[in-house]
């Protein structure tokens, strides 16, 4: 598939091209495709957006961003000399249906210059309101007819709650067809998360232990020790719940937890993914209560610096009611996990900013090893290190150096440092790269963002229907409030947390 891109011309319409994610992940991963020979040799790149800015004042914009943010480091003059000659910018408003038609005219002139029907993708990098108006006015336009030459990429949040992912799904339905759209998270571009399917389905040792019989709970943990920032208007009206859960860790648990697909098929791996969604036990009121946890984080020090509560934050509600930590305990009704807790949680200013996986397994029938021996002993562990660390590390026990017999646990590790010299790509150049050979497996399908929305549905309605009386309920730099660790605690377990630098 990826052999046959050099010869598929490619432009790149990108909605709210003078905004913070073009400069930050865009640029940087379309300019890092270019170096690496993935670009085809035509290919145009067009940015718009309402700020009036020549051709060459958006080329030194994105040369900015990419100098700042990109892998590669900055730009070196003759690579970006010939980069930059593919940088055009249009003024427009999306709301302006004229503005279409001028993009038309655009791709007229590419394909005429290049003697063959360029694939267009349309990347929706603007705020969530905008994606039904640019939808209907690129089918206005009659911009999207070919469905395998048009594409059209839509950031997260796909719809606010179950009701508006319908509606969305629904418009985009009747202007294309669902091999044209490509829902993104960033997350699943990432090298490991992408090498947990590897790592599963390509080593025979795991399958016959990868269910109920031998794991005893699953933990899947993404913090940050950021607070809002200048998001705080967005973030208000979401929550970790909408912001996180609902895309980033459901996914992240269904590649942990999904059946074998008969082939890397995309809608056979994302039928695989829709039906562990399927299978998750549906919360009651009482679930609520007893298996979801909210906090919301107050003032403190971060790294030696006082930070602000959630509260103080620049554009938040002074009496606000929204979650910037979430922690769930969630189980898959069916043959393979029937019984298994999978907790997930997710927070902001916390201690460590770390994406991590852990997979404990049951412990040994019959311990042979005398108390004195084992006084270290552990579980055997497997942990999935998505950031800050790439890693994947199975933890066992081992005997210590020594006359005596002595236990104590030991890590069998790879990692991507240690196995590769090449650089990883980023996840934007991983997806962007699928989304112009038009492979959509690392994309979510419609029926899944609507099944993962139903699945949370009752938390979010309660905790938006009941007014939290405790928060802030925990401080910066903390690991979030004392009611997660007693959602895990009550079922004799405590959260896993990587351990700083490499060190035990």
């Amino acid at each position: 598939m990826y052999s046959t891109i050099k010869s598929q011309p490619v432009i790149f319409i990108i909605f709210g091209g003078t905004g913070d994610l073009n400069s930050r992940k865009l640029a940087p991963a379309l300019y890092n495709l270019f170096l690496e020979g993935w670009l085809p040799d035509e290919f145009s790149i067009i940015g718009t957006g309402r700020t009036p800015l020549t051709d060459g004042q958006f080329a030194e914009k994105l040369l900015d961003g990419i100098n700042n943010f990109s892998r590669t480091g900055k730009a070196k003059k003759d690579k970006w000399e010939a980069f930059s000659k593919h940088l055009f910018y249009q003024v427009a408003d999306a709301k302006d249906f004229k503005s279409y038609k001028e993009f038309g005219t655009r791709i007229d002139k590419h394909n005429a210059e290049w003697q063959t029907a360029a694939n267009v993708i349309y990347y929706l990098a603007v705020s969530p309101d905008f994606f039904p108006i640019i939808a209907e006015n690129i089918s206005k336009a009659k911009l999207a007819d070919d469905p395998q030459k048009t594409r059209i990429v839509i950031e997260k949040p796909f719809g606010h709650n179950l009701e508006t992912s319908r509606s969305l799904n629904k418009l985009l339905a009747n202007i294309f067809n669902e091999c044209q759209v490509y829902r993104i998270d960033h997350y699943l571009g990432k090298e490991t998360v992408q090498n947990i399917m590897a790592f599963r389905f390509a080593n025979a040792i795991l399958e016959p232990i990868w269910n109920r019989n031998y794991i005893e709970h699953v933990q899947i943990s993404v913090t940050e020790q950021l607070g809002v920032e200048q998001r705080g208007d967005y973030y208000d009206s979401s929550g970790a719940l909408r912001d996180m859960i609902q895309n980033h860790l459901l996914q992240l648990l269904t590649l942990v937890a999904m059946e074998s697909p008969n082939s890397f098929n995309a809608d056979e791996v994302r039928s695989r993914k829709v039906d562990v969604l399927n299978a998750m036990r549906k919360f009651t009121p009482e679930d609520v209560r007893m298996s979801a946890v909210r906090g919301q984080y107050t003032s403190g020090w971060m790294e030696g610096k006082e930070v602000p509560g959630y509260r103080e934050e620049s554009k938040v509600d002074p009496a606000s009611n929204t979650e910037t930590f979430a922690a769930i305990k969630f189980f898959i009704d069916n043959w393979r996990w029937k019984g298994v807790p999978f907790y997930v949680r997710t927070g902001k200013r916390m201690h460590q900013s770390a994406s991590v996986i852990s997979v404990q397994f049951k412990d040994v029938p019959h311990l042979i090893f005398p108390a004195e021996v084992s006084e270290s002993w552990q579980q055997n562990r497997l942990i999935i290190s998505i950031q800050p660390e790439m890693s994947i590390r199975l933890q066992v026990q081992a005997k210590r150096p020594g006359l005596e017999m002595a236990l104590n646990t030991v890590d069998m590790v790879f990692d991507y440092k240690g196995t590769y010299t090449s650089q990883a790509p980023e996840a934007y150049e991983t997806l962007l790269l699928d989304t112009m050979v038009g492979d959509q497996t690392l994309f979510m399908r419609g029926d899944q963002v609507e099944v993962a929305w139903d699945l949370l549905m009752p938390i979010l309605t309660t905790w938006e229907g009941r007014q939290s009386l405790n928060f802030p309920n925990y401080s910066a730099d903390s690991w979030g409030p004392e009611l997660a660790e007693a959602l895990i605690a009550r079922d004799g377990f405590h959260w896993f947390t990587l351990p700083l630098n490499g060190k035990k």
